[in-house]
Order: C-alpha cells, then sequence, then structure tokens
C-alpha cells in the first residue's frame, strides 16, 4: 500500500494498491489482476496479507498499475520496475522459474 507521492501534484492521498498475475510458463507479461484506490486498496492488501502474498511499497509503480484496465499487460513503462520485483519474490522464496535459471530466457 502506498499513498499517492504529494510532491507529484496529485493532491489525492488514499492508498492505492495494484496486484499482478504472471505464469512463467506462457508467454507474455504479467497482467493486471485486481486495482483500486481507497477501500478497494485496503482489501487488495488485506487479501494479500491474508495469503503471505508480498506486497512492495511503491506509490509511482502503484499508481501506473491502478490505471491499466484489468486482465491487461502491464505497460511497457513498468516492465523493469515489475520483472526487478518479481525476480526478487521468486529468489527470496527459493522458486526462480527453471527456465530464468537456465540464463536462456529472454523478455
Amino acid at each position: 500500500m502506498a499513498p499517492n507521492n504529494p510532491s507529484s501534484g496529485d493532491s489525492d492521498t488514499r492508498p492505492v494498491a495494484a496486484a499482478l498475475t504472471y505464469d512463467p510458463t506462457r508467454p507474455g507479461v504479467p497482467r493486471v489482476s485486481a486495482a483500486g484506490r481507497g477501500p478497494i486498496a485496503e482489501q487488495i492488501l488485506a487479501v494479500a496479507r491474508a495469503n503471505n502474498i508480498p506486497i512492495h511499497e511503491d506509490p509511482d509503480l502503484a499508481g501506473l498499475l491502478a490505471a491499466v484496465d484489468l486482465d491487461c499487460e502491464i505497460p511497457v513503462e513498468a516492465l523493469v520496475a515489475v520483472a526487478e520485483i518479481l525476480a526478487y519474490v521468486y529468489r527470496a522464496n527459493g522458486r526462480l522459474p527453471a527456465i530464468l535459471k537456465q540464463g536462456t530466457h529472454r523478455p
């Protein structure tokens, strides 16, 4: 959860959250599976916490992803940030996908 950055000129201080779905065995990039502000963002975060899903706080990235339509691929502008987050989560959980361990996967 991360409130919008007040220095960006955005006066909306409600929390914003986005959830992603990614299947490394299928072609394509992660998709936005849930997104919202205020109570919806809080519900997304509660579900993530209840299911031990890692939460990464980045107000700018959350705002960008929350603007994407549900079940749509993340925008090109978010690819590097999301890839770094996913790699960190996979490594932390000892679940780096085999295709990435081989070093032959190219996005």
